[in-house]
């Protein structure tokens, strides 16, 4: 008796990805060679990208998005925003203010933001941010209101909700207008509040592994709203905890000059005195450091959120010195800012907004398109620490990225460079936005339900905090 030969199994082909972006105009990978795919295509297979190639070689896949005259792109990443201030967009009363003055406007009305409000300020500003190309935002969320709840979580839980990547930040104040700062007691908290809930919090959310959806990091809202010791004590906690820092810095000129009164030293020598001089940190806006300082900052490996439209709005005039900081090894990364300063939150805007501040401060030579997409990806993903995970489409990178349109009367006679066309012959939204290789915007259009109702109720929340009647 002969027993049976064992049937010869069929060569192994291609895995199946879960999702496959094919038939794009162009692939920029900003990878680490930089390579730009005419016709290209990108693979995801349980979250992350799984293969990039040229028409010809595409895998077989679950689920095919067509990027028919389309540049795909990493998803653009904002290293700074406050998702609540959308509750105030535009608000009459604070528009021609300088820095300090809309801020000392606004924080009383900021004292309203409950768990409710949290929760709907994070959803239609995160749904907003996918609109534009965005993949993964941060927020900072400094104001914590006496009996608000549990203000973070409910900004995840909208991002949860959406799909989207997001680094929520513990923003802190402690020094209210009695201690000689700018904001009403109901918003500040004392130091052993602010350190007990930052660790809460890190315990709770925060995932330090590759492919993350949830990271927390920890953000006094700057060095003059809280007490030196508290900048102190957050960089100590941030370091047993394994986690970053984040703060505004060098923002107005109206900061060096309270630094130098109230401590005697610049803004940047306080922050670096405080044990803030590392790479775990990235500052916001960042406009008015001197020579010495941007070196020292690229020695410590801080990263800068550069926020152009911000600066512009309520800035102090100035033009944050990006391609210096950029050629000292600072990381720099793209930010949208608060909602009630910028007034939307776009980083396809931002992006342009980069390139062009660029070219207006140093030339024509030295700002392209090809920078500002760098730093709208690899440069914000170097913000977060998250360098060859975001930013980038390579195998074993995270699976985000976005379709962008290049079709129509705004883009007629770019047939030469689509990076260049995306950001010059806009105004551009995505048609596709992936996270973690599932589409959360598809055909411009939000995948997740339930807008309306969201809207609605932001509405009443808004009118609420505003005191505008229905």
């Amino acid at each position: 008796m002969t027993t049976p030969e064992a049937p010869l199994e069929a060569p192994a082909g291609p895995r199946e990805a879960d999702l496959l972006v094919r038939g794009a105009r162009l692939v920029a990978t900003v990878d680490d060679e930089r390579r730009e795919i005419p016709g290209g295509w990108v693979a995801i297979t349980d979250g992350l990208v799984s293969g990039v190639g040229p028409a010809g070689s595409e895998p077989p896949a679950r689920e095919v998005l067509s990027a028919d005259g389309c540049l795909v792109t990493p998803g653009l990443i904002n290293t700074h925003h406050h998702l609540y201030q959308n509750l105030t967009r535009a608000h009459a009363p604070a528009n021609q203010d300088t820095l300090f003055g809309w801020l000392t406007t606004l924080y009383p009305l900021w004292s309203g933001l409950d768990e409710e409000a949290a929760y709907l300020s994070a959803w239609v500003g995160l749904a907003e941010l996918a609109l534009g190309g965005c993949t993964t935002s941060t927020d900072h969320l400094y104001v914590h209101p006496k009996g608000g709840g549990d203000l973070i979580t409910a900004e995840i839980t909208a991002a949860q909700e959406l799909g989207m990547r997001f680094h929520p930040t513990r923003g802190s104040m402690s020094r209210s207008k009695k201690d000689g700062g700018l904001p009403p007691d109901s918003v500040v908290q004392t130091d052993d509040e602010i350190l007990a809930d930052s660790e809460r919090l890190v315990a709770r959310h925060h995932d330090p592994s590759h492919g993350a959806m949830v990271r927390i990091a920890l953000a006094p809202c700057s060095p003059f709203s809280v007490t030196p010791e508290l900048m102190v004590a957050t960089a100590e906690l941030a370091e047993r905890l394994d986690v970053r820092l984040h703060t505004h810095l060098a923002e107005d000129p109206d900061e060096d000059t309270y630094s130098m009164e109230t401590f005697g030293i610049r803004t940047i020598d306080h922050f670096e005195a405080c044990g803030w001089g590392t790479d775990r940190s990235w500052v916001a806006h960042c406009i008015y450091p001197n020579p010495d300082e941007i070196a020292r900052m690229g020695a410590w490996g801080t990263g800068v959120a550069h926020c152009p439209s911000s600066n512009m709005m309520i800035g102090g005039g100035g033009i944050a010195p990006v391609a210096d900081f950029r050629a000292a090894g600072v990381p720099v990364g793209l930010g949208c800012d608060g909602s009630s300063s910028t007034d939307s939150a776009s980083l396809w805007m931002e992006a342009r907004n980069a390139m062009l501040l660029g070219r207006l401060r140093g030339g024509p030579e030295s700002t392209g398109a090809r920078d500002a997409l760098e730093i709208a990806t690899r440069g914000s993903a170097a913000c977060l620490g998250r360098e060859g995970e975001l930013g980038q489409l390579a195998v074993g990178a995270v699976g985000d990225l976005v379709c962008w349109p290049l079709e129509g009367l705004a883009f007629a006679g770019a047939v030469t460079d689509p990076i260049a066309a995306w950001l010059r012959c806009g105004p551009n939204a995505a048609r596709h936005t992936v996270v973690a290789g599932k589409a959360v915007v598809r055909d411009g259009l939000l995948v997740p339900p339930g807008v309306e109702d969201v809207l609605a109720r932001h509405e009443v929340a808004a009118r609420r905090i505003q005191g505008v009647p229905a």
